[in-house]
């Protein structure tokens, strides 16, 4: 009679079986809505670096190329009249994001120097939303809702994408 007891007392229940799935179950359905909120903040956190990136060396290149019309006033778009006509808008900022990658210079101390090309990114980064290189760009002259780019300059950029971002707002907005 003793080694009955022992025998039934080994193995588990169903009933413990079901408690034990049914509480790793409800443990998995709470994690999974907050790895998809930590993915989105992640690539969002992305976004904001790669327009900060954008947004500064476009800001470094209208200090450098600054020009209003035919009259040059930045440091580089002096010295570079030729490239500076080239490069940057009437407003002076960058004439595309292409600009921003390398400028060729052409003035005198240019060539003196050995210096021939003035850099302000190493590469066009790529949306972390859209997973391309495709931004939204935005005129010196366009008003902040502008829809379409004027194609004259490239004063601002946002991301091309139709989504929400987690505080509410949308990413082309940003």
């Amino acid at each position: 009679m003793g080694n009955e007891a022992e025998i039934g007392q080994s193995g588990a229940t169903l009933l413990e079986l079901l408690i034990t799935i049914t509480i790793i179950m409800v443990l998995a359905s709470v994690a999974m809505p907050l790895s998809k909120v930590s993915g989105k903040r992640a690539r969002e956190l992305e976004l904001r670096q790669e327009l900060r990136t954008v947004r500064a060396a476009i800001d470094a290149f209208k200090l450098d190329w600054n020009r209003e019309g035919d009259v040059s006033l930045g440091p580089l778009c002096v010295k570079n009249k030729l490239s500076c006509k080239e490069a940057s808008g009437v407003s002076g900022y960058p004439k595309t994001l292409q600009a921003l990658l390398e400028v060729k210079l052409t003035g005198e101390e240019a060539t003196v120097k050995g210096a021939t090309l003035k850099r302000y990114l190493r590469r066009i980064p790529v949306d972390p939303l859209t997973g391309k290189a495709d931004w939204r760009l935005r005129c010196f002259t366009d008003p902040p809702d502008a829809s379409s780019w004027c194609g004259d300059d490239v004063y601002d950029l946002a991301s091309t994408s139709p989504e929400v971002a987690l505080d509410g707002t949308m990413y082309r907005d940003w």
